[in-house]
């Protein structure tokens, strides 16, 4: 199971508008593949296919979709915003990485 904060939420669903996207149809695709300075980096999209091996997941208003090896990785995870100065944007919470670099962009198991 995935997470999704109030926060990520709300920017979520702004980003998805402004990108053409149906906020009551659509998903957002959460992901992992080889790369970044930690050796596995995230990767978050809109779509709007489901496929045959998707995960699919509803919280807080947040359809989202993880193909079944990322699912692996992203087990428990939250997915947060964090704004301001010094803020990231969108930022994974994942409970299952044991190093991640300082960007946090990308993290090791």
């Amino acid at each position: 199971m995935i997470k999704v904060s109030e926060k990520a939420r709300k920017k979520v669903l702004e980003m998805m508008q402004e990108d053409g996207f149906d906020t009551t149809k659509d998903f957002v695709r959460v992901g992992v593949k080889s790369g970044g300075c930690s050796g596995l980096s995230y990767e978050l999209k809109f779509d709007n296919n489901k496929l045959e091996n998707d995960k699919l997941f509803e919280d807080n208003g947040i359809r989202l979709l993880v193909d079944k090896k990322s699912f692996l990785y992203l087990a428990g995870t939250i997915l947060d915003y964090s704004g301001g100065l010094n803020g990231k944007g969108l930022v994974f919470n994942n409970p299952n990485a044991q190093r991640t670099c300082g960007c946090g962009e990308s993290f090791s198991l």
